[in-house]
């Protein structure tokens, strides 16, 4: 017999708060196949993912604009306007880790995000502070799936893995949970979220119900 889940582990992005450089970039390109082109070959998603590692964002831009000098100013606005890359709180899912946080649930997060951003999410999204902890990856310098870094979120307050569930949008993220003994789900939405805490036990359905209505 598995061990009752006592914790509860969240992915952020995309998960509780969207993201999508689109958002910003629409406003910048006129044409749709320009814009992913840059986003494809320029501000693609592995330079984006060593400022989540930890690589300062002024590093990061000057790099780009030495090899697309023609590209300079969209290249920094990834930086300068990051904040308009947020679609904000994706409300099902908050509902649902405030229907937890109601229950007693232990709750703790593991985002892979720029250490120089994530303050601004801070500010922007109270919930984050219902969080027992967050570890950032840019704080840590390393970034999931490397299993140091769930490693360190365990050891770090002290969760044992077997009644821990962890929620990533990442099924590779999702399976690195899983192999260091971890449940894991990978988040589609909030309505198979919902059925699976239901499932867990870890809402009763009264005030699943209610947060997800």
């Amino acid at each position: 017999m598995s061990m009752a889940i006592d914790t509860v582990i969240f992915d952020l992005g995309n998960v509780l708060i969207a993201w999508e450089p689109r958002l910003l970039y629409r406003k910048l390109f006129d044409n749709v196949d320009e814009m992913e082109w840059f986003l494809r070959e320029v501000c693609n998603s592995a330079w984006n993912e060593q400022q989540d590692a930890g690589r300062p964002w002024a590093e990061a831009t000057a790099v780009l604009r030495v090899r697309f000098p023609d590209y300079a100013p969209l290249i920094d606005a990834y930086h300068l306007r990051w904040v308009e890359t947020l679609g904000g709180a994706m409300e099902e899912t908050v509902a649902l880790l405030e229907a937890l946080k109601a229950r007693g649930v232990r709750l703790l997060a593991l985002t892979n995000w720029s250490q120089e951003t994530f303050p601004i999410a801070r500010q922007l999204y109270p919930f984050l502070q219902w969080f027992e902890g967050i570890v950032v990856s840019g704080e840590e310098q390393l970034i999931k799936p490397d299993p140091r870094i769930y490693r360190r979120l365990l050891e770090r307050h002290a969760v044992d893995p077997a009644t821990a569930l962890y929620i990533d949008d990442s099924a590779r993220n999702v399976a690195a949970a899983e192999a260091l003994g971890m449940h894991g789900w990978w988040f589609r939405g909030a309505e198979g979220l919902h059925r699976h805490l239901l499932d867990l036990g870890l809402l009763d359905a009264a005030m699943a119900e209610a947060s997800h209505g």
